[in-house]
């Protein structure tokens, strides 16, 4: 019994569009940054998905691969970002981020 490819391509949209929202809706920076990896992962479940209906060609996990490895470093450097505002500002809301331009 296998799954077809539209139920893990209807996921992916409903994991894209609730990162979608709350990027767009969340002031958290926190927040943003787990939005964004929501929209990551649902990308990379489209990938995978597609990559089972052609099993010899592994281009979609590769690029998958490859996602979750950007992801790690856009983790990390976005973390860094929040706690060096954090000690500046003592909060972590996007709209008191415009205050550093002084």
């Amino acid at each position: 019994m296998t799954v077809p490819l539209e139920y893990f391509v209807i996921v992916a949209a409903v994991l894209f569009m609730t990162g979608a929202v709350g990027f767009l809706i969340r002031r958290n920076l926190l927040v943003l940054l787990m939005s964004i990896e929501l929209m990551l992962n649902a990308v990379n479940l489209t990938l995978v998905a597609f990559n089972r209906q052609h099993p010899g060609d592994h281009t979609g996990q590769i690029f998958t691969f490859f996602i979750i490895a950007i992801a790690a470093a856009e983790a990390a450097v976005g973390l860094a970002i929040v706690l060096a505002f954090f000690r500046l500002r003592s909060t972590v809301r996007s709209d008191d981020a415009d205050l550093l331009r002084n």
